[in-house]
């Protein structure tokens, strides 16, 4: 009998353990005297209100609500929701803060109580590290989403954020950092601290206006916002220069304002936000209506916003997910923590109790699936409200108006969410786009954006304080004044820029020497200056650091050397033509003789006679056509053919070999035994290198030359004196510099040349940081100067005063003529000859055969011996050589007589 009592008496015990719960406590913090806390109290209690009063929600379960005050601090927001873990709350909503909700998660994940917030928006709170945590308003990733596609789609590269440091400004401001930087922008951050002052948010506004860009996403507390658009407007940062970009919360300081004038706001106005989109519903209309009502048991007085709808449905998530619980568990119950309890008597937590069943509801709030005032209600993989739609709206007047929509599937759209939905891709494309925005200039224009400098900070530009070659860029040693003809590039070039760019000039170096151009471009992408002007090669290592315009002229590293004269030489007629085109046209000139004797042997007198004649006809005849005074004429059309392609081939070699030996008996030759960068190479001899130039790293560095082979030069005499003493003297080589400090240095020095051609390619542009909006406008600029004609007279003024003559690249193998050349006209003559000899021997052939068969016809009437016809086949070689030999006339009386002779015989 015990056992059965015992077991009776454990089966009572379950169903006592297994009765439903009269009352479930869930527990609330919020900031009551704030916009969103006290839109949000009025809205939970009227949720816990209609849950309560619907007996078809929970089946007679009440929910018990314990709400507590954190009064925007961390230490009260976890006092209350402490408290509200004491009275075993089976759920935490809130807190509105994402500082005060990261601190509160830890708790909620060691008691396993589901902590729902409606309006904590920090994305990192969707870590696995709070499993805990769930959050009924969309994440600002999504939001910074919909920023980064406004910000590209009016083209904007640089941004300035504001936001306050906290968890909820900062990491909303880094999202939005992680979009802009796949979109290849560029933000600035400036962050206030938590309850700024008016004092700290002025200064923090002054010192941005500074940095360059013009368009502000301001991200911080609906409480504070207005504030800082009121101070930026007292700075007069409210012109058609600015943008203003806000985060939700202007919808919602807005959206809560109980009967404000938005004409009175003259500092909203022109803004551009973002508002969580609410879908229009009946039981929307419904508790709207209620709302006046309803407000008056508020704090504050004010109109529901969207956190109020969040809100509201926020408990009736957590009424379904208890409901579901509860049929599946049957009970709510907490057991003690043994961790807890191993601290008794050092901190009072024995009234904390772990809630048994905090996994099972968390498992159920995750799967709701209902129509709430807010729209759709559904969790995603991370814990976040499944709804990533916001309205664009744009302050005009005193009417909020919304000119367009954001949603993660279809990006900008000036349709409404729903009506784009399971359309095409093409569909959604022509959806994509805004409308129409009023800016706080009152202009439909879409700004700029950004500015250069203005008086206040002009723009900061460096330029080389060289020593020598000053004509590109000189400073003034007293006053600093800066000229040359890179200055003056710069300045037509500022003056096609459709917008004001006050700047100063920042010589850098000491004039002693040429400065380090390296260290210059990296000075700009330190921030140390805004740009550089000046002589600046657009190398890789530079591009690399630094944005560049287009080149406004053009460069390239080139060799020069001593030169001297060959007028002397008596060979220089052999040099027009490479040792392989003698070759070919001496050959070409013993085969047309060859081919024109065999065609004009039998039909031409001139080409008969002796063997030695015959010899001296052949290898005159093809020779004397190239002075056109041959004294032999051609008959034969095959032989005229060939002497065709043959005298219009000589005709362009004359005339090439004429033009090539003008060329070597007027110009200067290198008396260098350097030909090119191959042959300066392997001298092992010392080459001199302008001091500052890139030509050091890239002779050292690209080419492999040794240091020790790199002699710096500082100045245009040092070349000369250099150059004259030579290698074996203590001097150099050859020079390595850009071409056009070499063209200066060649137009005021003679007795020295450029060898060869530039064996880099690059040009001189203007550096500027990374990202800077000022580059494409110079560029254009540049171009424009270029087309005009202006960047040639620029060029004129400075180069073209005493020597504006062209100087001469002085390649001797460059300037020979090779076989390659002319190789397609030998190919054709060579086509044309072999083609006629083939005709001519084809023919020879066949009459040929036909003066053989009579031979042998009447050979055989004679002898039929076959001894003599063996005797007739082995002198047939010798017969065709003899036959070629005969004349042509001679030929045609035989084969005249022998048709005389066989007539009768065939009669």
């Amino acid at each position: 009998m015990a056992p059965l009592f015992v077991l009776v008496l454990l089966c009572f015990n379950g169903l006592i353990h297994c009765e439903r719960p009269a009352v479930v406590n869930i527990g609330a913090v919020l900031t009551y005297d704030s916009l969103i806390g006290g839109v949000a109290k009025v809205a939970i209690e009227a949720a816990v209100d209609d849950i309560n009063a619907d007996t078809t929600v929970l089946a007679g379960t009440q929910l018990n609500l314990l709400m507590h005050d954190s009064n925007c601090s961390a230490f009260l927001g976890s006092v209350g929701a402490w408290r509200a873990f004491e009275e075993n709350a089976v759920a935490i909503i809130g807190p509105q803060s994402s500082t005060i909700a990261r601190m509160i998660s830890s708790i909620a994940n060691g008691l396993q109580v589901p902590l729902i917030s409606f309006a904590a928006t920090d994305p990192t709170l969707s870590s696995l590290e709070f499993p805990f945590f769930l959050r009924m308003t969309p994440s600002d990733s999504s939001q910074m989403v919909a920023m980064a596609d406004l910000i590209y789609y009016y083209g904007w590269r640089q941004v300035i954020a504001i936001f306050v440091d906290d968890d909820y400004g900062r990491n909303g401001i880094n999202s939005l950092d992680d979009e802009l930087a796949t979109k290849m922008s560029k933000i600035y951050k400036i962050g206030l601290p938590v309850g700024a002052t008016e004092d700290s948010i002025l200064n923090l506004l002054q010192e941005s206006k500074l940095i360059g860009p013009r368009v502000y996403v301001v991200h911080v507390n609906p409480d504070s916002g207005l504030k800082i658009l009121s101070i930026a407007q007292h700075l007069q940062m409210m012109t058609d220069d600015y943008v203003w970009l806000a985060t939700s919360w202007l919808s919602t300081a807005l959206d809560t304002l109980e009967s404000v004038n938005l004409n009175s706001l003259s500092y909203v106005q022109g803004l551009v936000g973002l508002r969580q989109y609410i879908p229009d519903s009946e039981r929307k209309v419904a508790f709207m209506a209620r709302w006046r009502y309803l407000q008056r048991k508020g704090p504050i007085n004010s109109k529901v916003n969207a956190y109020g709808f969040y809100a509201y449905d926020t408990v009736w998530a957590i009424a379904h997910a208890i409901e579901n619980f509860l049929i599946e568990s049957g009970n709510v119950s907490f057991s003690s923590s043994n961790m807890l309890h191993a601290l008794k008597g050092k901190i009072k937590l024995q009234k904390l109790r772990t809630f048994d069943g905090g996994a099972l509801l968390l498992k159920k709030l995750l799967l709701s699936k209902f129509s709430g005032l807010s729209g759709p209600i559904q969790f995603d993989s991370d814990r976040n409200l499944v709804n990533g739609t916001y309205e664009i709206i744009n302050v005009n007047g005193s009417t909020i108006h919304t000119v367009g929509y954001w949603h993660n599937n279809t990006g900008l759209s000036v349709s409404l969410p729903e009506t784009v939905y399971g359309n095409k891709q093409e569909d959604l494309i022509m959806h994509q786009g805004l409308g129409s925005i009023t800016w706080p200039s009152g202009k439909t224009e879409t700004p700029r954006g950004w500015v250069v400098a203005n008086s206040e900070r002009p723009l900061r530009i460096g330029v080389p304080y060289r020593a020598s070659y000053t004509e590109f860029v000189k400073v003034g040693k007293g006053d600093h004044s800066v000229n040359g003809y890179c200055i003056d590039v710069f300045n037509a070039m500022i003056k096609l820029i459709p917008y004001q760019v006050p700047y100063q000039f920042v010589p850098f170096g000491d004039g002693q020497s040429n400065p380090n151009y390296d260290e210059l471009v990296r000075m700009v992408a330190e921030d140390v200056i805004d740009a550089a002007v000046g002589d600046i090669a657009i190398i890789t290592n530079r591009a690399r650091i630094a944005d560049f315009t287009q080149p406004y002229i053009s460069t390239g590293l080139v060799i020069v050397a001593p030169i001297k004269t060959i007028k002397s030489n008596a060979w220089v007629f052999l040099r027009p033509f490479t040792v392989g085109m003698w070759c070919v046209t001496g050959a070409f000139f013993f085969i047309i003789g060859v081919v024109i004797w065999m065609l004009e042997h039998r039909v031409n007198s001139d080409f008969r006679g002796s063997p030695k004649r015959q010899c001296i006809t052949m290898f005159l005849f093809s020779f004397s056509t190239l002075f056109q005074s041959q004294q032999e004429d051609t008959l034969s059309t095959l032989g005229r053919f060939v002497m065709m392609v043959w005298l219009f081939l000589l005709m362009v070699i004359t005339s090439s070999y004429t033009a090539s030996l003008t060329s070597f008996l007027t110009v200067q030759q290198l008396s260098s035994p350097i030909k090119g960068i191959d042959s300066l190479i392997a001298s092992n001899e010392p080459i001199g290198y302008q001091v500052g130039s890139f030509a050091e790293s890239y002779l050292r560095d690209c080419l492999s030359i040794h240091p020790s082979r790199l002699v710096s030069l500082g100045s245009p005499e040092a070349y000369k004196e250099a150059l004259n003493h030579g290698p074996k003297n203590g001097g150099v080589a050859a020079v390595v510099d850009e071409l056009p400090y070499i063209e200066l240095f060649l137009s005021k020095t003679s007795g020295f040349g450029i060898i060869g051609q530039p064996f880099t390619r690059s040009g001189w542009g203007f550096a500027f940081q990374r990202d800077s909006q000022l580059v494409i406008d110079m560029s254009r600029a540049i171009l424009e100067l270029s087309e005009n004609g202006d960047l040639q007279m620029i060029h004129k003024k400075w180069f073209c005063k005493t020597n504006c003559a062209a100087l001469i690249s002085h390649d001797s193998e460059a300037e020979r003529l090779h076989f390659s050349s002319f190789s397609g006209l030998y190919l054709v003559c060579g086509i044309a000859t072999v083609l006629s000899l083939i005709i001519f021997l084809l023919r020879s052939i066949r009459q040929f055969k036909r003066y053989s068969r009579r031979y042998r016809d009447s050979a055989s009437s004679a002898d039929p011996a076959s001894s003599a016809e063996l005797s007739q086949r082995s002198r047939a070689i010798y017969s065709f050589f003899e036959f070629i030999d005969e004349k042509e006339e001679a030929i045609k009386s035989m084969f005249k007589r022998q048709e005389r002779t066989c007539q009768p015989q065939n009669s």
